[in-house]
């Protein structure tokens, strides 16, 4: 039985984003939220004294005091291995075959090595706009492998990882960034706004205020939630698979946190040092990121070595290269693509919109690069 399930989103300089395309919750035991101890809660006779506000499952108190931040514990961030890949809880391990883990490794470190390449081709002018999912990784790929594979994902921009698991090919990841003739978008939607049909991974969408009912904090909306290590891949692997297998057996959702860093630039519209120190990023970049912690781990269970850390190295980059020279040779859709694929019958509007574009480019079409075009 295929589940919609939906995943809130990591954490970075003390503020939520969302994450789409997976769901929540684990064995591991949450801690309620809490008002500050120096608060007297009334006793009530009955319940008809105590609050009925709908949702709010709170008490009264009879003193006004504000809630201060470092009085309430924070809830709890479940977790399965600690910055050195070592099990911290024998209960807690997926015991995951060597054949999975190793995918999960390849995949991340695929991702990483596709970023820098796309990222560097946007500053150079090739595309027009680029995300990287740097310090990300372990949320994709983690929640990702906890899914099936008919399982709908409504992921956000940055959860490339998603698609690379199910197997999305980076000739087609290229083939989006650059717009080209391969692009299963026919090149109508802007870099990184991937989407796949036969993968059950739902078009990305970006207009302003979608992403903010999935950044709310679940126990607001009255969901059972979970906080999770986003960059222990194992944590939100099992509170995802936990989340998936309840949401189908209770018929209601749950909601994980996957607590991480995004250590790239939001964005290549974006300077990210004009708000955070370069100490700050280098320490998620060296001393707690999801792939690092994942290589501790192969390599303490005699998995992984130096050797075989170059020869993947040199293999992805060989292979990031060849679809990223691939889609550059490649032309740009037919351009009556952009009037095709939202209306059963093309309304008359829509066909006069499309004639005066052919009569223009007719005129005109030795200022355009149209040669550049499929026919």
């Amino acid at each position: 039985m295929a589940a919609v399930v939906g995943l809130l989103g990591r954490r970075w300089r003390g503020l939520g984003r969302s994450l789409g395309g997976c769901s929540s919750l684990t064995a591991a035991a949450r801690r309620p939220l809490s008002a500050s101890h120096a608060f007297r809660q009334q006793q009530f006779t009955s319940l008809d004294e105590k609050p009925q506000f709908p949702g709010a499952s709170a008490d009264f108190v009879d003193r006004l005091e504000f809630i201060q931040p470092n009085v309430i514990s924070g809830i709890p961030i479940y977790r399965v291995m600690d910055r050195q890949g070592q099990i911290v809880n024998p209960d807690e391990d997926p015991k995951l075959p060597k054949e999975m883990v190793l995918k999960f490794y390849q995949k991340m470190t695929l991702l990483n090595t596709m970023d820098r390449i796309l990222y560097e081709s946007q500053r150079q002018g090739r595309i027009s706009f680029y995300m990287t999912n740097y310090g990300e990784e372990g949320t994709h790929i983690g929640s990702a492998a906890a899914l099936e594979p008919d399982d709908l994902v409504f992921g956000q921009y940055r959860e490339a990882g998603v698609l690379m698991y199910r197997g999305f090919p980076l000739e087609l990841f290229m083939a989006q960034c650059y717009a080209s003739a391969n692009d299963v978008g026919k090149g109508r939607q802007m870099p990184v706004h991937y989407s796949c049909k036969d993968l059950h991974f739902v078009t990305i969408s970006s207009p302003l205020a979608t992403q903010i009912p999935q950044a709310a904090r679940g126990p607001g909306y009255g969901i059972i939630s979970i906080r999770v290590d986003g960059n222990d891949v194992f944590a939100v692997y099992n509170a995802t698979k936990e989340a998936r297998r309840r949401a189908v057996a209770e018929n209601q959702p749950f909601l994980i946190e996957a607590m991480t860093y995004r250590i790239g630039h939001h964005s290549t519209s974006d300077d990210s040092s004009a708000y955070r120190s370069v100490d700050e990023v280098n320490y998620w970049d060296k001393q707690d990121h999801p792939i690092s912690r994942l290589r501790h781990y192969m390599v303490n269970k005699g998995w992984w070595d130096e050797d075989q850390e170059k020869a993947w190295r040199k293999q992805s980059r060989k292979r990031v290269m060849e679809a990223f020279e691939e889609a550059e040779r490649a032309l740009k859709p037919k351009v009556d693509y952009l009037f095709s694929d939202v209306y059963e019958e093309t309304p008359v509007s829509l066909q006069k919109q499309q004639e005066a574009l052919q009569r223009h480019l007719k005129m005109y079409g030795e200022h355009y690069p149209i040669d550049h075009f499929e026919k």
